[in-house]
């Protein structure tokens, strides 16, 4: 059997930084052999600049919404971003087919093998299912009544299906479920419809993006009355309860879920440690998603990673969507974590490697280099600037 080894500046295998005189072998099609000595490898030894890194992993994108790529200026601030995201996504059907292949593409050229991707729609069935990405489609619900609730829900579950039936003859593992979009989008009938249907499954949900999150469940009122009115809504249509979104929505789910928390970026500290409880008593697992850039494009504020490091959260990082990113990009997001906190390379690679992959379950094959696995080998720059595919 043929073999390639591979020595670069630095060799990062999943969990930490190995000596600096180590070789990565692996088979021609990237089936990891071994680690070992410079001494030990032998002859033909490519000699790489940069971090080698197994394959990095995107546990949020919206890759449906790549046709809106510079479409919706950066700094705009959350709430003028959605309404814009609701008004402008309407283009014509090849042009979104477009931009979705240009968007997949990127992203395995980049070195992502695999991804936690939130659709509304079966757009991007069909560049999936010719993907060598591995896919966990969220198929994202969206209703604000109760009176709607079984309607949209079934409308969301007919397109799980379309999803499932497109990537089905797909040579790669891939998985969907239907999840909540946030909590001001979602009932509370439709909530407990949404956790009878996902037992046991991973699910995410976009949490504390914007003060204003909190001030509408607390009091009814805030800037979110702005997007309701764009769906000829008058008033906040959800039951007012005095707390924090994530105390309020969070208690629907006690089946058995690994709950995705994407952005965080108003979460404070209280928060952090009463769904920590709240989980541990009720058999949930979260996973706090960090999209640095993305908060920097639309808010121009970072969230207090620190302060989930504090209470052991475990973190993961995505890019979200052409609509609120410059790219499509682990290692940008990575660059963008290690100038805006304190976290240390080592930190922000496991979250982007072997912390992603077993958040979406898949730590089996990917988000490490140990012998059977087939992760993937992705050569990083060391100031975390750039990245791309080596296997």
């Amino acid at each position: 059997m043929a073999y390639r080894k591979f020595k670069a500046t630095k060799l990062f295998d999943g969990y930490r930084f190995r000596n600096e005189n180590e070789v990565l072998i692996t088979t021609e099609e990237g089936l990891i052999e071994a680690i070992v000595s410079t001494d030990e490898a032998g002859d033909d030894i490519e000699h790489l600049e940069g971090i080698l890194t197994p394959g990095l992993i995107n546990c949020h994108c919206h890759l449906e919404l790549s046709h809106l790529k510079n479409v919706i200026p950066p700094h705009t601030g959350l709430i003028e971003f959605l309404c814009s995201v609701v008004t402008k996504r309407g283009f014509e059907p090849h042009i979104i087919q477009q931009k979705i292949e240009k968007a997949e593409k990127e992203m395995f050229d980049n070195g992502i093998v695999a991804v936690g991707d939130i659709g509304n729609t079966a757009d991007t069935a069909s560049i999936k299912s010719k993907s060598k990405i591995r896919w966990q489609n969220f198929v994202e619900v969206l209703s604000f009544t109760d009176e709607k609730a079984t309607e949209n829900f079934n409308h969301y579950k007919q397109i799980a299906s379309e999803m499932e039936e497109a990537l089905r003859t797909s040579y790669l593992l891939h998985r969907t479920s239907l999840v909540p979009h946030a909590p001001y989008s979602i009932s509370p009938k439709t909530f407990e419809l949404i956790n009878a249907a996902t037992k046991n499954q991973i699910i995410s949900i976009h949490n504390q993006e914007h003060p204003a999150e909190d001030e509408l469940y607390k009091t009814g009122g805030g800037d979110y009355l702005k997007l309701f009115k764009i769906f000829g809504m008058d008033a906040s249509p959800f039951p007012v309860t005095g707390k924090s979104s994530i105390r309020s929505v969070l208690p629907h789910f006690n089946n058995g879920q690994t709950i995705f928390l994407i952005h965080n970026t108003y979460m404070p500290e209280e928060d952090i440690v009463w769904a920590n409880e709240y989980a541990a008593k009720n058999n949930l697992k979260l996973i706090y998603c960090f999209c640095i850039n993305a908060n920097l494009y639309i808010e121009n504020k970072v969230p207090p990673v620190e302060l989930f490091l504090k209470h052991n959260c475990q973190m993961v990082l995505g890019t979200d969507s052409y609509s609120s990113n410059w790219q499509l990009s682990i290692a940008k997001e990575m660059q963008s974590v290690l100038q805006h906190t304190s976290l240390t390379q080592e930190q922000i690679l496991q979250m982007a490697t072997g912390k992603g992959a077993v958040a979406l379950q898949w730590d089996d094959a990917l988000g490490s280099f140990e012998k059977g696995k087939k992760p993937g080998n992705v050569l990083v720059k060391d100031d975390f600037t750039s990245s791309r595919r080596i296997i």
